[in-house]
C-alpha cells in the first residue's frame, strides 16, 4: 500500500526544521505561494536559514514576513522587486543575495530534483551572471563586501554555454490546488510555475492544498515520490489569496 503522507497540523508538517536550514519555496509573485507553512515557519522562530524562491514576497505577505523579521541569511531569486525591507537588508549588508536568470533558476531547480549536478545554458553568457562581479553581500556602507564568481563558459556546436549547478534544498513549502493522500499534486494556472521545480528540489518537501481528493492518474502535475507531508487547508485557508497590485478600482 502507498503511503499516506497527510500530517494533522502545520507544526507537524515542519518538524525538523532547524536554524540555518535551506527551503525552497513554490509560487510566482504572490500566486500559489504556500502562506500557512510560510506563517507556521515563522512561528518556529528558526532563524538564518536560506531561501530559494522565484521572488522573496512583498513587504508584509509571502516570504516578506519571514524576511522582515531577519529570519533569512540568504536568498537564490530571480526577481527581488516591489519589497522595500529587501531592498534595505541587501544593500546594508544584512542580507546575502544570489541574483539568477529565471529559466536558469526553474532549471537549476528541476536538476537538482532530478539527481542532476549542473547543465551548460546560453542565459547569462556574456554578462556577470557568467563572468562574476554581481554583488552577493554589500557592506553597511554600500560597498561591495563579496561578489560572485566567474562560471565555466564551453562551447558548443560553436555556441557559448555558461555551466549552472543544480539546486538541492532541506526542505520545499509548496501549494496545490488539489491533492491525495500519497502526496501526487495538480496545481492551478500560474501557481504551476515553481511550485513543482521547487517540490522537486526538497529533500523534505511539505504540500499544502486546497482540496484532498482522489485523481486520475492524467491530472497528476507532480508524482508524490517528490512530496514527502501533505497538509490539507481549511476552507478559510485555502479561500485567503493575496494580491500584488490591484488593477481595478
Amino acid at each position: 500500500m502507498p503511503k499516506d503522507k497527510v500530517v494533522a497540523t502545520a507544526a507537524e508538517a515542519l518538524a525538523g526544521v532547524r536554524d540555518g536550514a535551506s527551503f525552497a519555496v513554490g509560487g510566482f509573485g504572490l500566486s500559489g505561494i504556500p502562506n500557512v507553512l510560510i506563517q507556521a515557519l515563522y512561528d518556529t522562530g528558526v532563524t538564518g536559514i536560506g531561501v530559494v524562491s522565484n521572488n522573496c514576497g512583498v513587504d508584509g505577505g509571502g516570504l516578506g514576513i519571514l524576511l522582515a523579521a531577519g529570519r533569512i541569511a540568504r536568498v537564490t531569486a530571480s526577481y527581488i522587486g516591489d519589497n522595500k525591507e529587501f531592498a534595505r537588508q541587501y544593500l546594508s549588508g544584512e542580507l546575502e543575495v544570489e541574483l539568477t536568470p529565471q529559466g536558469s533558476l526553474a532549471e537549476r531547480l528541476r536538476a537538482g530534483g532530478a539527481g542532476i549536478p549542473a547543465f551548460y545554458t546560453p542565459a547569462g553568457v556574456g554578462t556577470p551572471v557568467a563572468e562574476g562581479g554581481l554583488p552577493l553581500r554589500h557592506n553597511p556602507d554600500g560597498s561591495v563586501a563579496a561578489a560572485s564568481p566567474p562560471k565555466e563558459v564551453r562551447e558548443f556546436d560553436g555556441r557559448p554555454y555558461v555551466l549552472e549547478h543544480g539546486i538541492r534544498t532541506d526542505f520545499a513549502l509548496v501549494r496545490a490546488a488539489k491533492g491525495d493522500r500519497y502526496g501526487n499534486l495538480v496545481f492551478n494556472k500560474a501557481a504551476r510555475n515553481f511550485n513543482p521545480l521547487a517540490a522537486m528540489a526538497g529533500r523534505v518537501t511539505v504540500a499544502e492544498v486546497e482540496e484532498l481528493t482522489e485523481l486520475d492518474p492524467d491530472e497528476v502535475h507532480l508524482p508524490g515520490v517528490f512530496v514527502q507531508r501533505v497538509l490539507v487547508l481549511t476552507p478559510e485557508q485555502a479561500a485567503d489569496k493575496s494580491i500584488e497590485k490591484r488593477t481595478t478600482s
